[in-house]
């Protein structure tokens, strides 16, 4: 855990706690976690000594050190679960230095990922590829230039071939996507920090604040995520209190007229339907960023054209209330109603 204290020194998280609009032209601060700078003239905390012993998961058998999660030397990432998942692509396991770094190492071997980057397993392969191409034309951008991740995976698409894009479309579309993130509806969250890759994480104790008009995602267990890379466990959102309520009259029915209902595209379960892909169940940072990106123009492309008048007139309130509501439908959840 030293790791993590070091985070509690150096980053602190911004109170978003009021329910207002934001700036106009200013995106949804909380779906973009956006680590703060340090402040002027403050010390950096002194390098600790690397940790180089050997760490393990519940219910692995493999014995790794924490270099060796995040891969060395040209290897990929720790693998924890090689059972999981199929076997997996070179592009997938490795990458290819140096341009391509392993998907893996973000999007975890399962493609499960983190509310930092996007959860790929279950899309539909034509979807996938479209997204990588569109990458590579430029036409997705971060609605916040600060998040580097996004222009980190444009530089990634354009350093793959068509064949190895191909092969990550059909390696990822092979798995159906599970429950990872539970959603609480609640008045106040833990406190938290924003880790340098833009994840919420809970500092220790019992400390909370009043939750505001956001949505905060964080690990279900901080290490297992945040250190070890655990693709087993997931995460929890805490909601505004009665925000899946208010998600589901936008989302089924449109909100008299406000947008369109989601199923209409993304299937009645929302679990996608054909091309377009399932959006049940998964971050509801991701989505909320997505929409937000669609509605001002940074990202654009076939599919990104035919949302743009759906999320036209979103606020920031529906945007939680959808993400709210759209994330809860796990299918599990779906599968017992």
């Amino acid at each position: 855990m030293h790791r993590f204290a070091t985070l509690v020194v150096l980053v602190v998280a911004p109170l978003a706690l009021t329910g207002v609009l934001r700036a106009a032209g200013e995106p949804p601060a909380w779906a973009y976690a956006i680590a703060p700078p340090a402040a002027p003239g403050a010390a950096a905390a002194p390098a600790a000594a690397p940790d180089m012993s050997l760490k393990t998961v519940p219910g692995s058998t493999l014995r790794v050190t924490l270099p060796e999660v995040r891969g060395v030397n040209g290897a990929g990432p720790a693998d924890w679960f090689p059972g999981d998942h199929p076997v997996m692509p070179e592009v997938v396991a490795r990458g290819r230095a140096p341009a391509v770094r392993p998907c893996s190492l973000c999007h975890y071997p399962n493609g499960k990922g983190r509310p930092e980057n996007a959860g790929v397993s279950g899309l539909p392969v034509s979807y996938f590829i479209q997204q990588m191409n569109d990458f590579r034309a430029g036409l997705r951008k971060a609605g916040d230039p600060r998040k580097a991740n996004t222009e980190a995976m444009a530089a990634i698409a354009k350093g793959m071939t068509p064949e190895e894009i191909k092969q990550s479309a059909e390696y990822f579309g092979a798995m159906k996507w599970t429950p990872w993130i539970r959603v609480v509806e609640t008045r106040t969250v833990p406190k938290t920090v924003i880790s340098p890759l833009g994840m919420y994480l809970r500092l220790e104790g019992n400390e909370t604040e009043p939750i505001g008009m956001r949505i905060i995602e964080t690990p279900e267990d901080v290490e297992r995520t945040e250190e070890l890379r655990d693709p087993r466990s997931g995460f929890i959102a805490y909601a505004p209190v009665g925000s899946v309520k208010k998600g589901e009259a936008l989302v089924t029915s449109g909100g008299n007229g406000r947008t369109v209902a989601c199923g209409l595209c993304h299937g009645a379960d929302l679990q996608g339907s054909g091309p377009v892909p399932g959006i049940g169940g998964r971050s509801p940072s991701y989505l909320v960023r997505q929409m937000y990106e669609m509605q001002v123009g940074a990202r654009r492309g076939e599919w990104s054209d035919l949302m743009k008048p759906v999320v036209a007139k979103l606020t920031d309130e529906d945007y939680v209330n959808i993400a709210a509501y759209v994330s809860s439908r796990a299918p599990q959840s779906i599968a017992t109603k």
